[in-house]
């Protein structure tokens, strides 16, 4: 399976409130999905590619810019003005171009539910999506992604920062978490590599938890 054809699983609560939300705001002013669906492909073309989500956005102003040229109808311009506006307030803090193509990708599915499941989407409240990634929540995501994470694992982690009994990690230069350690928190010291041993994992197969196991 490509990173593109992951599962709805893998969406976060706060990408699924941005994929709905998007797919509301577009339908309720009777965008075609089909012009949504370009812009997807352009992403798609693109997202190996450096700058890819600055490009993505500089491509849908691009498309409003020229909307009469290239549209096929006299609402084209409009289409494109809603799918830009749209990407524009709810995704600009998505930095991951990946994470954009798998938004975009339900949204184009939600629309379509949204008009033929006759949902009385002009009496919806578009939800207003939740805090939308930082920048370390996306490195995190990649981390997770390259990797198949099990419980009991061991680990390579650096100490970064000992307070009482507790003892923060930092495990593959991304991920940091802070446990309680009563038994190694007097005798690990900050900046020492020790190993760690995963004792359970998210829905997400991120890290929750971890135990010294040196």
């Amino acid at each position: 399976m490509t990173m593109v054809e992951l599962s709805s699983e893998s969406l976060t609560d706060a990408q699924w409130d941005i994929a709905h939300a998007i797919a509301q705001s577009l339908v309720k002013e009777d965008t075609d999905v089909n012009e949504l669906g370009k812009a997807i492909a352009y992403l798609r073309t693109i997202v190996n590619e450096p700058d890819v989500t600055s490009r993505f956005f500089k491509y849908l102003k691009t498309l409003v810019s020229n909307g009469r040229l290239i549209g096929h109808s006299g609402r084209t311009t409009d289409y494109y003005r809603s799918i830009e506006k749209a990407c524009s307030d709810y995704l600009k803090g998505v930095g991951d171009g990946y994470t954009i193509l798998q938004i975009l990708g339900w949204v184009s599915r939600l629309m379509r539910y949204y008009k033929d499941a006759g949902v009385p989407i002009g009496e919806t409240t578009i939800p207003t999506p939740s805090p939308v990634e930082s920048a370390r929540q996306v490195e995190i995501a990649k981390v997770v992604r390259s990797q198949n994470f099990q419980v009991e694992q061991i680990l390579e982690a650096k100490v970064i920062k000992i307070n009482g009994n507790k003892v923060t990690y930092e495990i593959l230069g991304t991920i940091k978490l802070t446990e309680k350690e009563p038994k190694k928190a007097s005798v690990f010291k900050e900046g020492q590599t020790v190993q760690v041993k995963i004792v359970s994992l998210r829905e997400d197969g991120s890290i929750k938890s971890v135990k010294g196991n040196n």
